[in-house]
């Protein structure tokens, strides 16, 4: 159940922050915002920019519109779980095997737990090849360097859970690393957007074509390879746009699956029940 002492303490603190205005609400808002800078944590991982980054690769700007589908599915089921969560004040294995079915709450804490090992054990891979051609002059690529490299990764990460699971000044600081890490990424979001805008050479009408949600991209090649199909021969052609449709599907897929993942079924509302 909720802690009533501490949902009490954030009402007197909002009520106040309401009563002052201006920053005092702002900084009161900021402070009780941890679940969704946790959420934007694991939203802003590898998944996300891998599913994006082929995206473009595959479609150029023509598949925008699936970005703009995948945020607003993930607002919607997100929403309905802190809804639920915040109404019933129980944490969801207990609600889902209270109000639906048990059957469905192991099952749904089999697959978050699956989904939490599979997105993680990328995050890895993704670090070491970020050290080694951005951060670093080149890292060996053997075993032994890769090893070395997730464990002491896997050992700042463990160090933070611990900060995270203590009160006082450790979760504050847990808090603020967190929030200083997704704060940078965002900034570099936003330096990436207004350097492209400032520059030379935007096609803005193709840009914003993009944004129209185009069905028939999962049955048809789409972007440049519709070109690059055209100078092929007959004889490779079909081949050659079965196997680009195909990853097509598979990277819509993945694009809604790590904007709307289970593991984030998990967090959101633990973590606004702690």
């Amino acid at each position: 159940m909720v802690d009533t002492s501490k949902v009490s303490a954030d009402r007197e603190l909002l009520l106040a922050a309401n009563e002052r205005g201006g920053w005092s609400r702002l900084a009161a808002y900021t402070r009780l915002s941890g679940p969704g800078w946790l959420q934007s944590a694991i939203t802003l991982g590898g998944g996300s920019l891998t599913g994006a980054l082929f995206l473009g690769v595959l479609g150029g700007t023509s598949m925008l519109w699936l970005q703009l589908l995948a945020i607003s599915m993930g607002v919607i089921m997100l929403s309905a779980i802190s809804y639920v969560t915040l109404s019933t004040g129980k944490r969801p294995f207990q609600a889902i095997n209270e109000y639906i079915n048990p059957v469905l709450g192991c099952g749904w804490l089999l697959a978050t737990s699956a989904a939490n090992m599979i997105w993680c054990m990328p995050q890895f891979s993704l670090s070491f090849d970020a050290l080694d051609k951005n951060l670093t002059n080149g890292l060996n690529s053997d075993l032994q360097t890769k090893l070395l490299v997730s464990a002491v990764l896997f050992s700042v990460a463990f160090l933070l859970v611990l900060l995270n699971e203590r009160r006082g000044l450790a979760a504050r600081l847990f808090d603020w690393i967190l929030k200083a890490l997704v704060g940078m990424i965002v900034i570099c979001f936003f330096g990436v957007v207004i350097r492209l805008v400032l520059s030379e050479g935007l096609e803005w009408k193709l840009i914003l074509s993009g944004f129209i949600p185009d069905l028939n991209q999962w049955n048809q090649p789409t972007g440049s390879t519709v070109g690059l199909l055209q100078q092929t021969s007959e004889a490779y052609r079909s081949f050659w746009s079965d196997s680009i449709v195909a990853q097509q599907r598979d990277v819509m897929i993945g694009a809604a699956a790590t904007a709307v993942g289970i593991n984030m079924t998990f967090l959101l509302p633990y973590s606004m029940l702690a």
